[in-house]
């Protein structure tokens, strides 16, 4: 494929990202956000007790919490214990100059239960957009690609939850994903591999890389035809990417993208409409 095909495919795609980032947030991202709210953040000895007791844990919470979520604990589940903090109420005279909460002390800690999401069944929990359909050869092609280029690309569950992990000459991805959700990820993590492991990652921030990396897999997926939906819209707007910032890249997210295209031989429409912002207004 030629470059200039290869940049008009991707100023397409891209104006229609950014398009959708300025649109909102959609409503699965909001769903999303609002299910989150109710999960709490534990403290690292509290994470330590989770593994431990459950080391595939992805996502745990107390029984209220699940209940609120429309789930339920499965019969003869056996939650796992965490210390939750007790306070009570300080008197004036205890006060500490420096303290940030004075109206209350910490007296001690108490053995409270939470259980994993695989230990619940019901109402499924919100997720933000997937995305969908069949990369056919592409996603073989994508390896091979992937490994010419002297990255080492494995599977394993250890990162689970984690749906892929660049340590730039090594792509590690969870097993089990459909074909699509792979492809869409392997394309995501080459694309920190190829853009955010030379000079230039000191200067740039994990919103950038994480904005230029699904705005590859976004380029790569639309031109294979997958169905992305809010996906790639979604995932960025939790880092909060917006299409300012998806122009100011669009450099970077061209060269890894054309990588891609150009080693996945697709084929070009035989005509592409006008784009939406004139290319002179664009990068070079």
């Amino acid at each position: 494929m030629k470059s200039e095909e290869i940049k008009q495919i991707t100023s397409k795609a891209i104006d229609q990202l950014a398009a959708a980032l300025e649109a909102g947030k959609s409503q699965a991202l909001t769903s999303y956000l609002t299910a989150m709210a109710r999960f709490r953040k534990y403290s690292l000895f509290n994470l330590m007790l989770i593994l431990r007791a459950c080391p595939n844990a992805s996502r745990v919470a107390g029984y209220r919490t699940w209940h609120s979520l429309g789930r339920y604990v499965k019969k003869g589940e056996k939650g796992i214990m965490i210390l939750a903090p007790i306070f009570r109420k300080r008197s004036k005279d205890e006060a500490e100059p420096n303290d940030v909460d004075n109206s209350r002390a910490l007296v001690g800690y108490r053995a409270v239960f939470v259980f994993d999401e695989s230990q619940t069944e019901g109402a499924d929990v919100p997720r933000i957009g997937t995305v969908c359909g069949d990369p056919s050869a592409h996603l073989a092609r994508l390896e091979g690609f992937v490994r010419s280029q002297g990255i080492a690309l494995d599977y394993s569950t250890d990162i689970a939850p984690a749906k892929g992990m660049s340590e730039g000459l090594k792509i590690t991805l969870l097993p089990g994903q459909t074909a699509a959700e792979t492809f869409s990820t392997l394309a995501h993590e080459y694309a920190h591999s190829a853009l955010h492991f030379d000079d230039r990652r000191p200067d740039s921030t994990k919103r950038v890389r994480e904005t230029e990396a699904e705005a590859v897999a976004f380029v790569v997926c639309d031109a294979i035809g997958l169905e992305t939906g809010s996906a790639a819209q979604d995932y960025i707007a939790l880092y909060n990417g917006d299409a300012e910032l998806l122009l100011e890249s669009l450099e970077y997210i061209q060269k890894a993208a054309g990588q891609i295209l150009d080693a996945l031989n697709i084929e070009p429409p035989s005509a592409l409409p006008l784009l939406q912002t004139p290319a002179s207004d664009r990068p070079v």
